[in-house]
């Protein structure tokens, strides 16, 4: 079954945001990164990378559905075995700061940017500066954008996600290692732990 956080989010989205009518998404969870300077990320690394991350982390593909004969919402850990991309892809172009403000206003706001059913919930958004790129290269005025449903990522979780998205750029691999392996327990665990030290 789903954890009570991720009911409670679930049920806020159908009912105070119905998703068939809902102009506007709360929970979306998008993080802009720029290149330093002089450097460049090669496009299908990234993506084989971020792929080798969601394999590692089983929260970043599971879907959360109402199974209606035990009437509960459950979740359910998407299989990766059929090399299908986990995550959806996105490129597009800016030429001001207003425009990527546009495209992060899209990413934070924009309720059919992720599929909870499906288990599509992590998105990158590549935002090319003037000109989507031929070589398929990022550069230092290129902006990324990772893009996560919190109903299976929290703000505590980002850190462990570079991390492992470096690592798994640098050496193209990922070690998948239950003693660094987030799962959604995890962040539950992390967040209680978090919230226990601000308030005591």
């Amino acid at each position: 079954p789903a954890s009570y956080a991720q009911a409670r989010i679930w049920l806020d989205e159908r009912i105070r945001f119905d998703s068939k009518n809902s102009q506007v998404a709360i929970y979306n969870m998008p993080f802009l990164h720029r290149l330093s300077s002089g450097g460049t990320l090669s496009i299908s690394k990234l993506r084989q990378a971020l792929q080798h991350v969601l394999i590692k982390h089983s929260a970043l593909r599971t879907s959360l559905y109402f199974d209606t004969n035990k009437n509960i919402l459950m979740q359910k850990i998407i299989d990766h075995t059929d090399n299908k991309e986990l995550f959806t892809f996105i490129e597009s172009t800016f030429e001001t700061d207003e425009d990527l403000n546009k495209i992060m206003h899209n990413e934070r706001g924009n309720p059919n940017n992720f599929n909870l059913l499906t288990g599509v919930v992590c998105r990158c958004h590549v935002v090319y500066y003037k000109n989507i790129s031929q070589k398929g290269i990022i550069c230092e005025k290129d902006a990324l954008i990772f893009n996560f449903h919190h109903a299976l990522f929290d703000f505590p979780s980002m850190k462990m996600f570079c991390q492992d998205l470096d690592q798994a750029y640098t050496m193209g691999y990922l070690e998948n290692d239950d003693n660094t392996t987030l799962r959604y327990l995890d962040c539950m665990l992390i967040y209680f732990v978090y919230c226990f030290y601000i308030l005591y």
